[in-house]
Parts: structure tokens; C-alpha cells; sequence
């Protein structure tokens, strides 16, 4: 199955959702990223999917080794200037906004989301060398990592050390010449060891001595896989040596490494802002890839929708083919609904970043409180999508030949990640609904209210929102039942601003086009179907932690 990059719902979306001309006043220039974008996905990422799937990276050794013609393709992005669009342009990047490299994202994970993963990553490294690093570090690897001939990692998992990030064991120990010495293990590190770049900058979470335990006591490093000669270029090996990768349920293409530091006491490392500042350093490249995960979920979606629909025309069953059959029809439209409402949301988070940049601070506040929905929808968003693709296509779809299983094992993984979703949620109705004494939400709400008024369901849904967060924000609820109805509230606070969005795109669908008349069917959808099922989670929400506790650990397991 061959990819096609959506460029007309792409555009669209930019248009109406991004209102992308407030941001960059060179149309020309959008529509060819965006058309450029395609073509290379197309062209250079979507023909590796299958053997990037089925014979994936590889380890001997400590050295990784890359699939044929991923080295040719990896080559061509960087050539190509894809990943300098939003790079700053003091350091050789193009200085456009943050939502044509999510355009850029999106087509590349569609064409194949294991791959994509070294793309994904390196953006949320040049974030945090921009905001914490010297202008020394900045010079020395910006350019690099812009470009994409060097690229980025976040070490923060170590086998004790999960989602309890404070619990990490590895150390840094000063050293006379003003860098540190890094010694520890990092686990499930993506694209931390491979062959398609001449050095890897690794960004590690360590604890400097005296620091106190906890995630106050962490601080950040910068640590290459090879040492920098004088000239820039790299040079000695640096100590960190990838002992292993991951058998994984799906994105064999992208090498998840376990990498051991400081072996032979040789790790050098260089501290990124301050000492125990660290957390708020890589929470900058976090929230970048959060957003990025859940953009992953859309790229998923796209690929086994776009799949399915192909399938479902040319399987006939019954003496039609299967998209005549109404069941098969609403699993269809279905998917284009999801698919639709999850970009519409991230992409409309994406241009509240580039405002944010710019100085907008409601457009900041905004980012944050859309970052946790855009990362938990989206990736829900994704599995869903890619497992009713499987469904469309019957046994056809359980099978491997087809390409729809790789679909879900590849998108399995973005829930878990980059902070699981049940921490996202947490975060929401911990941090996020609170915010300001509650006025970023309310005035999101408000803005819903007076652009899509008129839809009646869509409205009870934003009453209901508002309503769950006034309860979780004041005192009758406790802090476990914020919690157990945090998940619900979650996908309700995404599920109407998506809907949002979606009724936004109708009304903008007028002139009578093969385009236009989708949009509007898929919008009502949306709006009559998946909009009310969210207003079904209410009670779910408001439910209370009582009935999750009702058992103690061994009852439950009795």
C-alpha cells in the first residue's frame, strides 16, 4: 500500500484552523512546503515502511546498522532542508513557523512513523539548547542538529527509573576541565546508536554529587557519541556505547537502545543551563515532543485510513464491494472523522506555539492546556483508527501481507510514551484546569461558544466540560477522584475542542467542491456521532475513586 500526503485537507487545515497567513504572508511559499513535503514522503520515506518493518535496525557489536536504503533516504532529508524549516536562522535554520514543520512530521511518520522517529526528536533538542544552552554549546551543535546531519536524544528512562524520573541512579562527577564525567544506564533511548549521522548529542538527565534526591537534585548534559576536535568536527569516542536494542511489538525501524555511559570513566559531558535545573530544561524538549507523539497518532491514522478505504473498494463481498455495506461505511467515515478532528486539534496547538513564540502569552497559556489533549486524543485517536483499518479489512487485516497489522503494532507505543496517558491526564486536571485560577480553559470555552453556538450538542458537551472542571478544581472533589475521572475528562475537553474545529471547517466548505462536500459530511459526523459520546463520559468523570478501591490489590487479583 502506497502513501499519497493529504496536501488539499492540509492546506485546508492551515488555512482554516492555523489561519496560517497570520503567521507567514507568502502563500506561494506554504503551498510548496507543503506540496514538497508530500513528494518526499512519498517518494523517499513510504517504499522503506515494509522493510523497515520486517528487517528493522540491527545490533552487533555496539554498532547499529540501518536497512538498505535508509542511509540514501536519511541523506536526501538533509539535503533536502526539511529539517531546517523551523530551525532559527542565526544558526542556519529557515526561521518558519513551528506548523510547516509539523506538516513536514506529519507527511514523514505517515510515509513511515519508525524512520521518522530520528526527525521526531532532534527538534526538542535544539528547543532545549535555545532556551537553556551557552552560546557556546549553541554554536558548536545547532547548526548541526538543525540541518539534521547530527542528531538528537533524550536520556531520561533508566531501568529503575520510568515514569518516577527522580529515581534515576546515573551520575556526574566534575571535572578539572569544566566538563563532567557521565557514568550510568539509560534504557529505551530512540535512534541513540546508528549509522545515518556522523555524531549523536545525547541529552542526559544525571545527579551531580551533593544533589539532593528527587527531581530537584537533577541536572542536564549534553554528551556526543564522539567528542569534538577543535575545528568541530568529531573526534574521540566519548564512552557511551549502546549494549543492546529492543524487540518491540511494532517501529523496528527505529533503533530503541539501551546505552551504558562512562565504562571506562571516559563519558564526558557538558552542563546544559544550571546545576539541578534540569528537569525544567528537559520539560522543553518534552512538551515539543508530546506534541509530536500526538501528531504521530494522526500520521497512523491517515496511513491505515487511506489503506482501508483503498481496500474497501475493491473487495467485493456479497456481489459489491465491502464500502457499499453500511457497517463498513460507518467504520469508514469514522476513521476520516477521528483522523480529521485529532489534526485539526494539533495542528491548531502547533499554531499556538508559533504564537507563543512570538510573544503571545494567552497563546502560551493556551499551548499548555491544549499539549496534554493533543498528546492523549491523538495517540487514542491513532490505536483506534488503526485497529478498526484491521477490522475493514476482515482476516485480510490480521495477516501481515496486507500491511494493516504494522499499522497497530507501530502506532501501539505512542499512549505509553513521552509521559503515558494517564499521566497526561493527570496533569490536566491537576495543573492545566487550574491555571490561572481557571480563566485559560474558560476562555477557550468562551471562544467555542461564540463560534459554534448554533450546534446544540457540540454546546452541551462544552457545558458539561466546564462543569466537571468547576467540580475538579474546588474543594467538594478529593484528590483521588480528580484523578479517577481525569482519563474521561481528558478525552471530553479534547472531543469538543475538536468538535469545535471540525464545525469551523464546515462552515468554511462552501464552494460546492467533490472537497467541500466531504468535509461538511465528515464535520457532521464528527459533530452527530463521536461529539455525543463524549457527553457519555460524564458520569464516568464525575464518578469518584470509591469503586477503584472497593478491592484491595489481592481481592482484585483473587
Amino acid at each position: 500500500m502506497t502513501y499519497t500526503a493529504p496536501i488539499a485537507e492540509q492546506r485546508f487545515v492551515l488555512d482554516h484552523v492555523v489561519r496560517i497567513g497570520e503567521l507567514v504572508d507568502d502563500a506561494d511559499l506554504v503551498g510548496a512546503i507543503v506540496e514538497g513535503a508530500g513528494s518526499f514522503a512519498e517518494g523517499k520515506y513510504a517504499p522503506l515502511n515494509r522493510i523497515g518493518d520486517q528487517v528493522g535496525a540491527r545490533w552487533r557489536d555496539g554498532q547499529v546498522v540501518m536497512p538498505e536504503g535508509f542511509k540514501a533516504a536519511y541523506r536526501a532529508f538533509v539535503e533536502g532542508g526539511w529539517g531546517s524549516i523551523n530551525g532559527p536562522e542565526a544558526y542556519g535554520g529557515q526561521g518558519l513557523p513551528y506548523t510547516l514543520a509539523t506538516v513536514v512530521m506529519e507527511d514523514l511518520g505517515s510515509a513511515n512513523m519508525g524512520f521518522s522517529l530520528i526527525n521526531m526528536l532532534t527538534p526538542g533538542a535544539i528547543e532545549a539548547l535555545v532556551s537553556h544552552g551557552s552560546p557556546e554549546q549553541q554554536a558548536t551543535y545547532l547548526p548541526k542538529l538543525i540541518t539534521g546531519e547530527w542528531n538528537g536524544t533524550m536520556n531520561l528512562t533508566e531501568p529503575q527509573a520510568g515514569s518516577d524520573v527522580g529515581a534515576l541512579r546515573t551520575t556526574a562527577t566534575p571535572a578539572a576541565d569544566g566538563s563532567w564525567r557521565i557514568k550510568g544506564t539509560k534504557i529505551y533511548i530512540t535512534f541513540g546508536e546508528h549509522d545515518l549521522t556522523g555524531n549523536i548529542v545525547h541529552l542526559v538527565l544525571a545527579r551531580t554529587p551533593g544533589a539532593p534526591a528527587g527531581t530537584k537534585g537533577i541536572s542536564l548534559f549534553l554528551v556526543p557519541k564522539y567528542r569534538l576536535n577543535d575545528d568541530g568536527t568529531p573526534g574521540a569516542f566519548n564512552d557511551v556505547r549502546c549494549v543492546s536494542i529492543e524487540h518491540k511489538l511494532g517501529i523496528n525501524a527505529s533503533p530503541t537502545c539501551t546505552l551504558s555511559f562512562g565504562d571506562h570513566d571516559d563519558c564526558h559531558g557538558w552542563l546544559i543551563g544550571e546545576e539541578m535545573g534540569g528537569m525544567r530544561a528537559m520539560f522543553t524538549m518534552m512538551n515539543n515532543a508530546r506534541l509530536n507523539v500526538g501528531l504521530q497518532g494522526v500520521q497512523i491514522a491517515e496511513r491505515a485510513t487511506q489503506q482501508a478505504l483503498a481496500y474497501a473498494r475493491e473487495r467485493v463481498q456479497l456481489g459489491k464491494p465491502i464500502v457499499e455495506h453500511p457497517d463498513v461505511r460507518r467504520m469508514l467515515i469514522r476513521m476520516r472523522a477521528l483522523t480529521q478532528g485529532a489534526r485539526a486539534l494539533i495542528y491548531y496547538a502547533a499554531g499556538q506555539a508559533d504564537r507563543a513564540h512570538g510573544g503571545d502569552a494567552a497563546a502560551r497559556a493556551r499551548l499548555e492546556l491544549l499539549t496534554p489533549l493533543a498528546k492523549t486524543w491523538g495517540t487514542d485517536i491513532g490505536c483506534e483508527v488503526a485497529s478498526l483499518g484491521v477490522q475493514v479489512h476482515g482476516g485480510m487485516g490480521f495477516v501481515e501481507e496486507t500491511g494493516a497489522a504494522q499499522h497497530y503494532r507501530d502506532i501501539r507505543i505512542a499512549p505509553i510514551y513521552e509521559g503515558t496517558n494517564g499521566i497526561q491526564a493527570t496533569d490536566l486536571v491537576n495543573r492545566k484546569l487550574p491555571m490561572h485560577g481557571g480563566e485559560v480553559l474558560a476562555s477557550l470555552l468562551a471562544e467555542m461558544r461564540s463560534e459554534a453556538g448554533g450546534e446544540a450538542q457540540l454546546m452541551q458537551l462544552v457545558d458539561r466540560v466546564e462543569a466537571i472542571a468547576r467540580w475538579m478544581t474546588g474543594n467538594e472533589a478529593s484528590p483521588e477522584d480528580k484523578l479517577a475521572g481525569s482519563y474521561p475528562m481528558t478525552t471530553m475537553t479534547a472531543v469538543a475542542v475538536g468538535g469545535w474545529l471540525m464545525a469551523r471547517q464546515a462552515k468554511a466548505a462552501t464552494d460546492g467542491s467533490p472537497f467541500a462536500r466531504m468535509k461538511q459530511s465528515v464535520a457532521r459526523f464528527f459533530l452527530d456521532s463521536i461529539v455525543p459520546e463524549a457527553i457519555g463520559l460524564e458520569r464516568s468523570a464525575r464518578l469518584g475513586a470509591a469503586g477503584l478501591y472497593a478491592l484491595d490489590g489481592d481481592a482484585l487479583a483473587a
